[in-house]
C-alpha cells in the first residue's frame, strides 16, 4: 500500500481521499449517470467496486432489497476468488473469519454392512498446488460487505442504493445517455414512487429471473437435470467423525450428500439428494418440508447420529444448466457493427448447480472483467470497441462452466452401483477440481489477448490465463513478497520485466527496454499516461532480476522502474525484485533465462508474452487497446 507521498497520513491509509464524482456525492441517484448497475449481488458489487476506483465515472448500483444481504445463499469461495479479493484488499481478513477447506473425504457403503457408510479415501483440495490461497467457505453476504467497504473508502465514495426495483428499460439509437431505466422504490418513505434514470451503460446483475435480461428479449437456454436437492445450513449434535471436513457421501439406497463445513466452527451445510423429479411434478418437489429432508439426511448418515438443533437456512432446488445467448444487447448479426450499451452478468447470464461452487465465483469474474473495461472507456483510456470483448470472453466461459458442471452434477446424483470402479467418483472429482477452483479459464485471442507466438519464453504464464503468482524478494527492503499480490484492483495494466542474466548497470536487453520505455515517443508510458500524472498512473511496471537481492545496486536500475509519484515527485523503489535461490520464479514459471516481458490485464489475466527486445510489437499491442493521452 502506497501512502505518505502526497502528505503525512495518520488515519487509516485504506481510506482514499474523495475525488471526482465522490466530492459532494448526492444521497439519491441523479437523473443521469455513466453506469447504472441493477442488482447488488456478487457480480454487481465487484463491478461497482472496480468502477469506484475511476473517479471520473459516475456509477450507481441499485437493489430491490431494503438493506444489505444478511443470509447469503452461496458459501464456497474458490481459490481464484481469493486471488481476486487480494486485489481488493480483503483476502486476509476474510480468511481469518472463514472455514478453510483443505481435504475432501469420500464415504461409501461399507461392503461388510452396506446399510452403513464408511470413509474410503481423502483427497487434497489442491494436489497440484496451483494457488497459495485456500478454498474457503463463508457466508457470501460477508464478501458483499467487504466490497461495500472498499467502495465506501474509494475516491468516489460509492454505496449501494437499496430499495429501488427495476421496472424496465429502453435504448435510444443515439444520445449521450441512451439507456432509460424505469425504477420503483420498493422500501422506505418513498415506497411505491417511480423514477427514471438515464445512463450511458447499464449492467444487469439481478439474478436468474433478471428483469434486465428480459427487457433485452434474451432468455436463458438449457435444461434441468430432473434431479432435486435439499440444501440446509444447520447446527446439529452428531458423532459423524468428519463433520468439519468437506465430504461426498454415497449411501446404498437413500441417495447422496455433499457436506460443506461452514465458518465459525459449528455450522455446516448439507446438500441432500431428494431423487429424480417426475415429469408431472410441477414444482411440488420444491415444497419438500425441511423435516423430510432432515429425515433423508439421517438415513444417509447411518449408522451415525444426526440430531438437528437449528436450521439457519433451507431451500430445495432442481439442478438446471442454462446460458444466455448474448451477455450484452447487441444481436449476433450486428456484432462488430455497433457497440453494446447494456450488459448482463452473473446468474442473469448463466445458471448451474450449486455443488461445484461456481455461482458466486463465476459471477464475480464476470463483474471484474466488465468493470475495468467500462472504466477505461468512460475515462477515455480505451476505445469503445473494448466493450465488445466482454460478451465474447465471458459467454464462452459460461458455456465451459455448464459443460463441466453437468458432468459433476451427474456424478453426484449417481448411485454407488452405477460407477464402473470404486475410484471413479474420486477421479471425477479430481478432474473437475482445478476447473471449479477457477484456474482453467483461458481467454481466446482478441484485441486484449495476444496469440501464443512467444509462449515458450514463459511457459508458466499461459496467455489468456490468470497470472500465477510466486514468491520473489523485494530488493529495496529485503522483504519476501508474492509478486501477484502486489497487483491491486486499480485499473492499471501491468508490465513484468523478467530480466536477462546481466546485472543492473551492464548493457543488456533489460536495460535497453528500460531506456526505451523512458525515452521513446512510442513508449506506452509516454503516449498513454496523462501529462502531470504519476509516472505509473496507467502502467504498473516491475522488474525481476535473476541475481540474489544483495547483488543488485538500485542506483544502477533504469529509472523507469523507480517512477516518480505525488506532488513531491518521490521515487517508488518497490518495483524492483530478485529471484529467490530456493524457489526461483524463473524455474517455477518456465521463464527463459534470456528474459521475457509479461503483459497482464487489469483483471489479472496474461495478455501477452514478448521478448525483451520486441519494443515495436509492445507498442503495437498497447496502441490497439489504448487512446493517446498526450
Amino acid at each position: 500500500m502506497k501512502y505518505h507521498h502526497h502528505e503525512y497520513v495518520s488515519r487509516d491509509p485504506r481510506i482514499q481521499d474523495p475525488a471526482g464524482t465522490g466530492i459532494n456525492r448526492p444521497d439519491d441517484p441523479p437523473d443521469e449517470v455513466d453506469v447504472l448497475i441493477v442488482g447488488a449481488g456478487p457480480a454487481g458489487m465487484i463491478a461497482a467496486a472496480q468502477l469506484s476506483q475511476f473517479s471520473g465515472v459516475n456509477t450507481r448500483i441499485v437493489d430491490r432489497r431494503a438493506s444489505r444481504l444478511e443470509v447469503g445463499l452461496a458459501d464456497g469461495m474458490q481459490k481464484r476468488s481469493l486471488e481476486t479479493f487480494d486485489a481488493f484488499g480483503f483476502a486476509e481478513p476474510l480468511m481469518a473469519e472463514a472455514c478453510h477447506v483443505t481435504e475432501t473425504a469420500f464415504w461409501k457403503p461399507d461392503p461388510a454392512s452396506p446399510e452403513h457408510i464408511h470413509r474410503v479415501s481423502r483427497l487434497d483440495e489442491d494436489p497440484n498446488k496451483v494457488s497459495e490461497y485456500p478454498h474457503l467457505t463463508v457466508n457470501h453476504a460477508r464478501v458483499l460487505d467487504y466490497f461495500a467497504e472498499f467502495m465506501a473508502h474509494s475516491p468516489t465514495r460509492m454505496k449501494p442504493d437499496y430499495g429501488l426495483e427495476f421496472q424496465g428499460l429502453t435504448i435510444a439509437p443515439s444520445g449521450d445517455h441512451p439507456v432509460e431505466v424505469k425504477l420503483a422504490y420498493s422500501a422506505g418513505p418513498k415506497a411505491g414512487q417511480e423514477r427514471t434514470i438515464r445512463a450511458k451503460y447499464v449492467i444487469g446483475s439481478d439474478g436468474a429471473h433478471s428483469g434486465v435480461r428480459k427487457a433485452l428479449g434474451w432468455r436463458l437456454q438449457g435444461e434441468s437435470a430432473n434431479h432435486a436437492w435439499g440444501v440446509m445450513d444447520i447446527l446439529a449434535d452428531t458423532n459423524f467423525p468428519d463433520i468439519r471436513v468437506k465430504c461426498a457421501i454415497q449411501s446404498e439406497s437413500h441417495g447422496n450428500i455433499l457436506l460443506i463445513p461452514r465458518e465459525g466452527g459449528f455450522l455446516f451445510r448439507l446438500y441432500v439428494d431428494l431423487g429424480d423429479v417426475g415429469a408431472g411434478d410441477q414444482g411440488a418437489i420444491r415444497r419438500t418440508p425441511v423435516e423430510q429432508t432432515i429425515a433423508r439426511a439421517q438415513q444417509i448418515f447411518h449408522p451415525y447420529r444426526l440430531d438437528v438443533r437449528h436450521v439457519a437456512w433451507y431451500s430445495v432446488y432442481e439442478v438446471g444448466h442454462r446460458l444466455c445467448e448474448r451477455f450484452d444487447d447487441v444481436p449476433q448479426d450486428q456484432v462488430g457493427r455497433r457497440m453494446p450499451r447494456v450488459f448482463i452478468a452473473g446468474d442473469a447470464a448463466h445458471t448451474h448447480s450449486a455443488k461445484a461452487g461456481q455461482g458466486t465465483n463465476a459471477s464475480m469474474q464476470d463483474g471484474f472483467n466488465l468493470g475495468w473495461k467500462l472504466g477505461h472507456v468512460l475515462e477515455g483510456r480505451s476505445p469503445e470497441t473494448l466493450l465488445a470483448t466482454y460478451s465474447a470472453e465471458r459467454q464462452k466461459i459460461g458455456r465451459d462452466l455448464i459443460d463441466q458442471d453437468k458432468h459433476w452434477a451427474a456424478q453426484m446424483a449417481k448411485a454407488p452401483e452405477d460407477f464402473a470402479s470404486q475410484a471413479e467418483f474420486e477421479e471425477a472429482y479430481l478432474r473437475i477440481n482445478e476447473f471449479a477452483q477457477g484456474f482453467m479459464t483461458r481467454y481466446e485471442s482478441s484485441m486484449i489477448t495476444a496469440t501464443a507466438q512467444d509462449q515458450a519464453l514463459a511457459t508458466g504464464f499461459p496467455i489468456g490465463k490468470r497470472f500465477w503468482s510466486a514468491e520473489v524478494m523485494r530488493v529495496a527492503d529485503a522483504n519476501r513478497r508474492h509478486l501477484g499480490h502486489e497487483a491491486k484492483a486499480d485499473g492499471r495494466w501491468r508490465l513484468y520485466v523478467f530480466a536477462d542474466g546481466a546485472s543492473p548497470g551492464e548493457d543488456s536487453p533489460a536495460a535497453a527496454l528500460g531506456r526505451w520505455l523512458a525515452q521513446s515517443p512510442e513508449s506506452p508510458i509516454l503516449r498513454f499516461t496523462p501529462a502531470g500524472a504519476d509516472e505509473n498512473a496507467r502502467f504498473d511496471i516491475k522488474i525481476i532480476y535473476q541475481q540474489n537481492h544483495t547483488q543488485i545496486d538500485i542506483g544502477q536500475v533504469p529509472a523507469v522502474f523507480t517512477p516518480r509519484m505525488g506532488p513531491y515527485r518521490l521515487a517508488d523503489y518497490e518495483n524492483i525484485y530478485a529471484a529467490l535461490p530456493e524457489t526461483d520464479i524463473f524455474d517455477l514459471r518456465g521463464i527463459d533465462r534470456r528474459g521475457a516481458l509479461i503483459i497482464v490485464r487489469p483483471d489479472q489475466y496474461v495478455a501477452n508474452v514478448l521478448p525483451l527486445g520486441a519494443t515495436e510489437r509492445l507498442a503495437a499491442f498497447i496502441r490497439a487497446i489504448a487512446l493517446p493521452q498526450r
